[in-house]
């Protein structure tokens, strides 16, 4: 939970500190976030053998204000794919595999830069979830510059967000195949 500027990024979240109350409300649902998450991924563990989840996520590349321009695109990937909390070597045909589906997408008439642990390397979800299932889960962070709006009024550009979906969508064939690699290996 965000509850000071140090637990997002030097953002302030709150304008005053919200009331207790609410604050155990939104504990007690994060909880239980995480024990439906972990019956599910158990469940999928126990008749898959192995499974990938994709932990999607969006991100500004606009911060210093509506008319600044955007931050550096060296820095700032449309997609980027945070691996920091899994075993790479494990999962680098499937993560290869993964970026390189989404690259090679036709996006809107181009290709999207999609590239590993530049802007984000994964955070809590995906650190549980590789310490619950460290053999069996590949957990993706998948952070998606806001392309399909604009992050400052909200407006969104409909076929760019229409676009991301179809784009994520495209890499389900390369992730089975690449699961089914990993079944056949590990046995």
């Amino acid at each position: 939970m965000y509850r000071s500027p140090e637990d997002a990024w030097g953002l302030q979240v709150w304008r005053c500190e919200p009331p207790g109350d609410l604050l155990e409300r939104s504990l007690g649902e994060y909880d239980a976030f995480y024990t439906e998450a972990e019956r599910v991924f158990s469940e999928m563990e126990r008749r898959f053998g192995h499974f990938v989840v994709l932990d999607l996520h969006s991100y500004n590349h606009r911060r210093a204000g509506p008319d600044a321009p955007p931050d550096d695109p060296a820095l700032n990937p449309e997609i980027n794919v945070g691996t920091g909390t899994l075993d790479r070597n494990r999962w680098a045909q499937l993560i290869d595999r993964f970026i390189g589906d989404l690259t090679a997408f036709e996006f809107l008439g181009r290709h999207l830069d999609v590239r590993e642990n530049v802007k984000f390397r994964g955070g809590r979800f995906p650190r549980w979830v590789h310490q619950r299932f460290p053999n069996s889960a590949c957990c993706l962070a998948v952070e998606v510059k806001k392309i399909f709006m604009d992050e400052w009024t909200g407006a969104l550009f409909p076929e760019e967000f229409e676009a991301i979906p179809q784009a994520l969508q495209s890499t389900l064939p390369g992730l089975l195949e690449s699961l089914e690699k990993v079944d056949r290996r590990d046995r």
